[in-house]
């Protein structure tokens, strides 16, 4: 089940939010709880059907490896209570935790891929068909996060299992993040409080979430496929071709991942959760630094706080800090080599840059470092898409301006035809949000009351527009996966 489908729209959200509310209801209607550290506990009926309704939006495409997640859930309860215990079964705890979380990563994730590089060293070994549970990588770090914070003393130890299971399993996040640490909703799992303006800039939220995603994404998948699919004939390709393929799948992954983590963080704050940023305009960045500081901020700061800084981070062996982080961040996303050159390729710029251009960056115009960051990233994202070295090595060859010809019928018919889908999607890259309350607080004079309600108006025609015309798109829409859910 995804968030983009007409079934979790109009079927299981809305179920949920019934539910929810009775939950709320029982709430209110139960004595006061605490805890054995006498923290107060008002959300046990809530809890308890956001977990209920979290099982089942996993099992329903995953009714086998639901129980692979609990069996996590309750391997970092137990991990937990031993590391809130004396010093040296704290560290032993924590290795362990650590040890057996990306044990599991690995042997769902890369136990084939490291079976079939070993055969094509000449080693004969079985290769294992295993297939990849959804969200395997967004829970397993969350699990090693909280193992972390717990052992850092950053976060409390959570003694009940049910509450463990709903920060882990929580629907909202659970396939494709963002990667919420357990600190940041701690305090909220236990006692949470939703006001009207939590819903409705939550729904706001979600709306504009799922406008990216069905109005944008799932428009400009199409025009990618049409000329990076391995089946239209990469051999044929011609340069304004791959230009324009490697262009739209640019735009689709960003507002694929964007659309889901705005929706993930508007459902949360329905519910009082509120989950951090993690995209901030990455298509307005002016080093490949800067890029990554703006996109899938919760991955970046993962790896940052939990390996960057405690090999050494810039204090020592930075370099090689930075490589270790980067070739790490390639494997995460998939077990395929094209992930790892491409987190290699982009450690390798960051490093350079940390040596070279951020010491001059001052000196140089604007436009050109934007442009320069661009055509990186861009580049970036065509060794990402391919996984064969065959198709990637066709597509560079036209990307590089090598092919036969520079343009043909079919790329020039595909630019005009959606002249106007380019126009929006670069459009909506950029921080429209801002823009446009500056523009209501000159026309309103930051008047309370007029600006309140001309804001008010904007955000409820948005979100009526985002609702009906994604819902009209969804009806029999074929392409709808989430890219970030493979991962």
């Amino acid at each position: 089940m995804v968030f983009s489908d007409l079934f979790f729209l109009f079927v299981f959200l809305p179920a949920f939010m019934l539910c929810y509310l009775m939950g709320a209801w029982v709430d209110r209607c139960l004595p006061v709880s605490r805890d054995e550290a006498g923290c107060v506990n008002m959300n046990k009926a809530k809890n308890l059907v956001l977990v209920f309704f979290s099982l089942v939006f996993y099992a329903w495409g995953e009714p086998v490896y639901v129980f692979l997640m609990l069996l996590c859930v309750l391997l970092n309860y137990l991990t937990g209570l031993c590391i809130s215990g004396g010093n040296i079964r704290r560290k032993l705890a924590l290795a362990f935790g650590v040890i057996c979380n990306l044990s599991i990563l690995g042997t769902f994730k890369y136990a084939g891929f490291f079976a079939q590089t070993i055969n094509d060293w000449g080693v004969n070994v079985g290769v294992p068909k295993i297939a990849l549970p959804i969200g395997i990588s967004f829970y397993v770090f969350q699990s090693i996060s909280y193992l972390v914070d717990v052992y850092r003393r950053e976060s409390p130890v959570q003694r009940r299992f049910m509450d463990l299971l709903l920060y882990i399993s929580m629907f909202p996040q659970l396939i494709a993040g963002p990667i919420v640490r357990y600190g940041t909703v701690a305090a909220e799992i236990a006692c949470r409080k939703v006001t009207s303006g939590d819903v409705a800039a939550g729904t706001y939220r979600f709306l504009i979430g799922l406008g990216k995603k069905v109005i944008l994404a799932n428009q400009l998948s199409e025009i990618s496929d049409a000329f990076l699919s391995s089946g239209t004939g990469l051999g044929e390709l011609t340069t304004l071709g791959a230009w324009i393929g490697i262009s739209a799948y640019t735009l689709q992954i960003y507002f694929d991942f964007s659309g889901y983590s705005d929706m993930a963080i508007g459902i949360g704050r329905c519910l009082g959760f509120h989950f951090r940023e993690n995209f901030n305009h990455p298509y307005c960045c002016d080093t490949i630094t800067d890029f990554w500081r703006r996109w899938h901020i919760s991955l970046g700061s993962f790896f940052r706080d939990y390996v960057y800084i405690p090999m050494g981070g810039n204090r020592s062996h930075q370099a090689f800090n930075i490589m270790v982080v980067w070739f790490l961040t390639g494997m995460w996303h998939g077990a395929s080599w094209n992930f790892i050159i491409w987190g290699v390729y982009f450690g390798v710029i960051v490093m350079l840059e940390k040596y070279t251009l951020l010491r001059i960056k001052d000196r140089i115009p604007s436009p050109l470092l934007h442009i320069y960051s661009m055509l990186l990233v861009i580049a970036g994202w065509g060794i990402f898409y391919f996984d064969d070295f065959n198709s990637l090595q066709l597509f560079f060859n036209a990307f590089t301006g090598n092919a036969e010809q520079f343009t043909d019928f079919v790329a020039e018919a595909s630019l005009m035809d959606n002249f106007w889908l380019w126009i929006v999607a670069v459009a909506f890259c950029m921080p429209l949000r801002s823009y446009g309350y500056r523009l209501v607080s000159r026309i309103t004079g930051e008047s309370g009351c007029v600006h309140s309600a001309v804001i008010f108006t904007v955000r409820v025609v948005i979100s009526v527009a985002m609702l009906g015309i994604s819902a009209a798109l969804l009806v029999g829409a074929t392409n709808n996966a989430f890219i970030y859910t493979r991962f």
